[in-house]
């Protein structure tokens, strides 16, 4: 009878003990390390982190553009894919005319509608021999002569350099801020100057990149992504392009 009276409370104290058990590691698994099976950039400083993603970008092959940019009181926005040596992709100016950009390796193509080839600066009204001229040019690729001021202007929508440097720099004091993710993968914010200096979030998961930029005083919200990403870039064929001349740029066609 003894024996038998202790069997039930021998089961019942293996429960407990066994439920404990569970509760102790569940406890433990609670309190893993956020950065396990990550990159590591989440332990560092933010200008750590912020220094690596610089070097990550510097250091890639080929990237995609998509966001907004202002510059010069001017809004932009941009579909870029860029490499080392140029770029592809389409530019919308705020309150003007969408355009694509071609740069391959020191040849710039422009690419547009009547509209913009037709408007002039300052709003004014083209004429009909503007419209007439215009047409001509739709669709067309026009080889923007390197002399020509819009040559400096347009290339920078496809230079990933120039681009990345400009996007990428912000001002005042390096915070640490929020995880969250860009798409499926995990990131940390870095933000400046309290997030007025603008922000930039790092992917935690293999090369830590910068995946998506605010920039500082509200000058647009950019994504980058397919970071080394390669594809290949052709000059258009010569039925595809016109010779627009010395210039392009003595119309205002660039704004």
């Amino acid at each position: 009878m003894t024996g038998r009276a202790r069997a039930p409370r021998s089961a019942a104290l293996f429960a407990l003990v066994s439920a404990s058990a569970i509760t102790a590691l569940s406890g433990c698994g609670g309190g893993e390390d956020p950065d396990v099976g990550t990159n590591g950039v989440g332990k560092l400083p933010a200008a750590k982190i912020e220094r690596k993603a610089k070097a990550a970008a510097g250091d890639a092959r080929a990237v995609r553009v998509h966001g907004s940019v202002t510059s010069k009181g001017q809004t932009y926005r941009l579909k870029m894919r860029l490499k080392s040596d140029g770029g592809i992709g389409e530019v919308s100016a705020k309150g003007g005319s969408t355009f694509q950009l071609l740069r391959v390796e020191h040849d710039l193509y422009l690419k547009a509608g009547t509209d913009f080839w037709a408007q002039h600066e300052g709003g004014e009204e083209p004429s009909k021999s503007d419209v007439s001229a215009a047409q001509k040019l739709k669709d067309k690729y026009v080889k923007v002569p390197p002399a020509d001021p819009a040559y400096e202007q347009l290339s920078v929508f496809t230079d990933m350099e120039a681009l990345l440097d400009g996007l990428l720099a912000m001002e005042g004091k390096r915070e640490a801020g929020e995880r969250g993710s860009v798409g499926d993968t995990s990131t940390i914010r870095v933000t400046a100057g309290g997030g007025r200096g603008g922000t930039v979030d790092v992917s935690l998961e293999g090369k830590p990149y910068p995946l998506r930029l605010q920039r500082a005083g509200g000058a647009g919200t950019v994504r980058l992504s397919d970071w080394n990403d390669g594809f290949t870039l052709h000059a258009p064929k010569q039925e595809e392009t016109v010779d627009y001349g010395k210039s392009i740029s003595s119309g205002g066609h660039t704004g």
